[in-house]
């Protein structure tokens, strides 16, 4: 039994059940293989996951990636938060193969997470390895720690951004990057 496994029979005997009755029996491996596939992303090298994905290109213009689904957990009450990822940058010679966009969403989201910093996780992460004149990020997700417990406020959504390079000192590009992504 693994140490992962071993902590979630544990849990489930301090919540006052039976961790070997019919239907928890399996839990504690079924729990620990799902908490491993979610948290993979502690296992994960951006510069592997890119793998030289990135092409030449003339290209100037903002490229933008919307509704990237995410799933992530937070990392002060261990619940899933879910939303989705809007992604811009502005390419100078080189641009990012499309599915690498995802990817790099996907990597910081399978962490132990806080929205605010999972943004500016990805849109760094973006910036780095393109050289992009700039990178813009929104988060768009609802947190089942504040549906679920506390306040437990259903229709409750947060959204967070992260705006480096020309996208921080261009207000007509955050603006052409927020029309894109908010389509009317």
């Amino acid at each position: 039994m693994s140490e992962l496994q071993k902590h979630y029979k544990g849990i489930i005997a301090a919540l006052g059940e039976n961790p070997v009755r019919e239907g928890l029996l399996d839990t504690p491996k079924r729990a620990a293989k799902a908490m491993s596939y979610l948290c993979q992303g502690y296992e994960q090298d951006l510069r592997e996951l890119v793998n030289g994905a990135l092409f030449e290109s003339e290209s100037r213009d903002m490229v933008v990636v919307r509704n990237i689904e995410l799933y992530s957990l937070c990392e002060h009450h261990l619940l899933p938060f879910i939303g989705k990822a809007h992604v811009a940058y502005i390419p100078t010679g080189r641009v990012l193969g499309l599915s690498k966009v995802a990817r790099i969403v996907d990597m910081y989201a399978r962490r132990l997470q806080i929205q605010e910093n999972l943004t500016q996780q990805i849109a760094h992460a973006i910036y780095s390895t393109t050289d992009a004149s700039g990178v813009a990020v929104v988060i768009e997700a609802q947190h089942l720690c504040m549906r679920m417990r506390g306040v437990e406020k259903q229709g409750s959504e947060m959204q967070t951004s992260a705006m480096l390079g020309s996208f921080e000192q261009s207000d007509g590009q955050r603006q052409e990057f927020m029309r894109a992504v908010f389509r009317a």
